[in-house]
Order: C-alpha cells, then sequence, then structure tokens
C-alpha cells in the first residue's frame, strides 16, 4: 500500500520536536561516554532516539527503525525509518552548536524522505520525493555556483579520507580548492542543501548519516553520488551538491 509521504512528513516533524526536547536542555550540561567503537555517547543521543522512536510507532508500528543508538528492528522490511538522534556528537559534546538529528524513511531502498534538525541554530530542512526541499516556508535549492574556484566545498574529518582509503584525495583537493572548508556532518550536509556550500565529500559514514540526504539533495535540485565500500569495511561515502562540482570532485578525487 502506497504511503502518504505528507502524513509521514508531519510525523518526522512530530519526532524531531520530540528530540529537541531531549536535546536542547542536555547541551553543554551532559556528561560524555565512549562506545565500543571509539565514538562519543552521551544521555542525550539515547533519550533523543527513544523520543523518536516513540513517536515513529505512534505513526505506524509495523514501519521498523534503524537507528544508530537503539539498532536495527527492521528485519526483511522494504520500509523502515532511518535515525541519527545526533549527528555531531563530538560537537555537541563540547558545546559546539553545530550538531544536528537525521530522520528519513527508506522505501525498497530509496530515501523518499528525509529531515536534518539543527536543534541549536533554530533550523530545520524537510523534503520528499517528488515534493521538494524546504526549511519552513522556503523552498530549498543547492548553489548556483559552478566554479570550483569560487565555491564553498565542504569535507568530513581528515580521519575519514583515511578509513576510507582516499588521504590523496583529500591531498589534491586542499593543494587546488581555495574555499575546502571543513564544515562535518549533518551541518556540512545542510549547508549543501540549502545553497550556502557548493558541495561536499564526506567519506567513511553510516546508512544513518546518508538516508536523508540522499533524498534532500535531489529535492533542492542537486545530485548525490552513493560511495558503497562496506564489502571493504570502509562504510559508505557522499559526493553531493550541484552537477558540475560534483562531477569536479568526482572527477578530481577518482572516487566512484
Amino acid at each position: 500500500m502506497p504511503i502518504d509521504l505528507d502524513a509521514a512528513r508531519k510525523v518526522a516533524l512530530a519526532a524531531s520536536d520530540a528530540a529537541r526536547r531531549e536535546i536542547l536542555p542536555r547541551f553543554r550540561s551532559v556528561a560524555v561516554e565512549t562506545k565500543s567503537d571509539g565514538s562519543p555517547v552521551t544521555e542525550a543521543d539515547r533519550a533523543a532516539e527513544r523520543a523518536i522512536r516513540e513517536v515513529l510507532a505512534g505513526f505506524d508500528p509495523e514501519i521498523g527503525v534503524l537507528g544508530e543508538e537503539y539498532g536495527d528492528d527492521t528485519g526483511s522490511r522494504e520500509r523502515y525509518w532511518v535515525v541519527d538522534p545526533i549527528d555531531g556528537t563530538i560537537a555537541f559534546s563540547r558545546g559546539i552548536p553545530l550538531y544536528g538529528s537525521i530522520i528519513a524513511l527508506v522505501e525498497e531502498g530509496r530515501s523518499v524522505l528525509g529531515l536534518i534538525d539543527l536543534p541549536s541554530l533554530g533550523e530545520r530542512l524537510v523534503g520528499t520525493r517528488g515534493g521538494g526541499a524546504w526549511r519552513g516556508d522556503q523552498r530549498l535549492r543547492v548553489s548556483e555556483e559552478t566554479d570550483p574556484r569560487k565555491a564553498i566545498i565542504c569535507h568530513g574529518d581528515l580521519f575519514a579520507f583515511d578509513f576510507f582509503g582516499e588521504r590523496k584525495a583529500y591531498e589534491r583537493l586542499a593543494a587546488e580548492l581555495r574555499m575546502l572548508r571543513g564544515y562535518t556532518d549533518a551541518f556540512g550536509h545542510a549547508l549543501v542543501i540549502q545553497g550556502s556550500a557548493g558541495a561536499m565529500i564526506d567519506l567513511a559514514l553510516n546508512p544513518w548519516d546518508v538516508a536523508a540526504t540522499e533524498c534532500l539533495v535531489v529535492e533542492a535540485g542537486g545530485r548525490c553520488v552513493t560511495v558503497d565500500r562496506r564489502a571493504d569495511g570502509r562504510k559508505l561515502g557522499l559526493v553531493f551538491g550541484n552537477e558540475a562540482l560534483v562531477e569536479f570532485l568526482l572527477e578530481r578525487t577518482g572516487i566512484a
């Protein structure tokens, strides 16, 4: 049965509201732990994911959830939610407001809804397949700047390039681009989707890091290339932005 994407969008917004209520009171006032994979986690991450899951379950308990903190209960279902309660926990845990919450809906292997919320900045991007990408009542478009010498190009952390086996790709970009900037995580993704930055290369990602962006960039008129190296244990990579800059990045880095 086809899903009502407008109804799904409304429940994703409600889930994001619930997450904000858990996150904002804990910002700059929460203890940090280290997970088994070496990444940081806080009670805000866990509380926000619990709150998101509760709201999403009220919409349709038959739709599973793949979440960073509480795992995968999607089974073999063709339709499921993907959740990252705090993307950028390093920033959050150090009092930096450039973190976000991510919610996406995947149907038959394709993201049909994406939401990136930036709680401390009071901004939220949401979109559905065929319905555009929006920040409030403003429809979003990727940047029209196609000259890589003038565009802001975002990238993730350098260790992610190393993990992905692409240190030389970073070095080529750093040598050539005037405004290669490390706006990481969901914040960097949001900059590209809303047209503030021209493109981004983000590597060594998990499914909950990419699902919303895969939908939102396309709905903002851009291109999103997903590079899957999970077979080699290197996770996922994204190259996204306007068509011209994505082509430039793919050509210069050889990542595909």
